[in-house]
């Protein structure tokens, strides 16, 4: 058995290609003694070049969402139709978010708790891909790989800003095509004040943590209060390290929303330019 993890990710764009062709070519020719090849891979389009049947990985806890076969002859032309079907399949399995696909009547979507692990996209990443999405040739509904390569996206980068954008009630993804909720268009549509006023009601709708930092600054007498106070509570659903990345993802986003204010210096938290 032959394991590869991320072997060509560090290349550039040609060698990559040419390495996947002649692991290809000893695979296909069976110039090598293995009798399989387990190739973890974030590269979509890598993936159904190569793979037989593709596994795709949930967590929290670790679980498979989903197995897909690649029944296609090789060499594999990228530009045939049952692989671009592939590929937006894919796509639209590692871009939705579980309990968030459109379309199930009669359901309401998975609701997340405090201690949800949040994605860590920041704001400049989220309004220009939010931006893009809306803007020509898409506006407001873009099919996945090619918005990946018309913004030179990582597949990696992109499945963290697209879980951010549907968790924020911003877009939603079926298909293997991301369009722009009500929400996110208003928001593209804005000015500078108009978007940080629409940020901050879906961060008070959407993101439970950010609803219950600002109910706890509007509570307290003085309208502050210390991280560590969040971190603890955090800290019953996640790993130290992990609660520090949530709270400072959720601390960029409500300061970009003018939903509460943070003092680097003091780790504190306050409604210093309340909205």
């Amino acid at each position: 058995m032959l394991l590869l993890d991320e072997p060509f990710s560090a290349l550039d764009v040609l060698t990559a290609e040419t390495l996947r062709g002649d692991l290809m070519d000893l695979w296909v020719e069976r110039r090598m003694p293995t009798k399989g090849i387990i190739f973890v891979s974030h590269n979509i389009e890598e993936a159904v070049e190569i793979a037989d049947r593709i596994i795709i990985f949930g967590s929290d806890p670790g679980h498979i969402r989903a197995e897909i076969p690649v029944p296609l002859p090789r060499p594999r032309d990228v530009t045939s139709p049952r692989f671009t079907q592939i590929v937006d399949e894919v796509y639209s399995i590692l871009t939705t978010v579980p309990g968030r696909e459109p379309g199930r009547r009669g359901l309401r979507p998975e609701t997340i708790g405090i201690g949800y692990r949040l994605p860590a996209a920041s704001i400049q990443q989220l309004v220009g891909l939010l931006d893009a999405i809306c803007a020509t040739p898409y506006s407001g509904r873009a099919d996945l790989p090619h918005l990946v390569e018309s913004e030179h996206i990582e597949d990696e980068a992109l499945f963290v800003l697209i879980e951010a954008l549907q968790l924020l009630g911003f877009s939603q993804v079926a298909g293997g095509d991301i369009w722009a909720t009500p929400a996110g268009r208003s928001f593209a549509e804005g000015d500078l004040q108009g978007r940080k006023q629409i940020f901050a009601d879906q961060l008070r709708r959407q993101i439970p943590l950010a609803a219950h930092i600002r109910k706890v600054l509007d509570e307290r007498p003085g309208h502050s209060a210390p991280e560590a106070r969040f971190l603890a509570e955090l800290e019953d659903h996640l790993s130290e390290e992990e609660a520090h990345e949530v709270l400072e993802t959720v601390i960029n986003w409500g300061r970009y929303a003018e939903l509460f204010a943070y003092d680097y210096d003091r780790g504190v938290l306050s409604l210093e330019n309340p909205t």
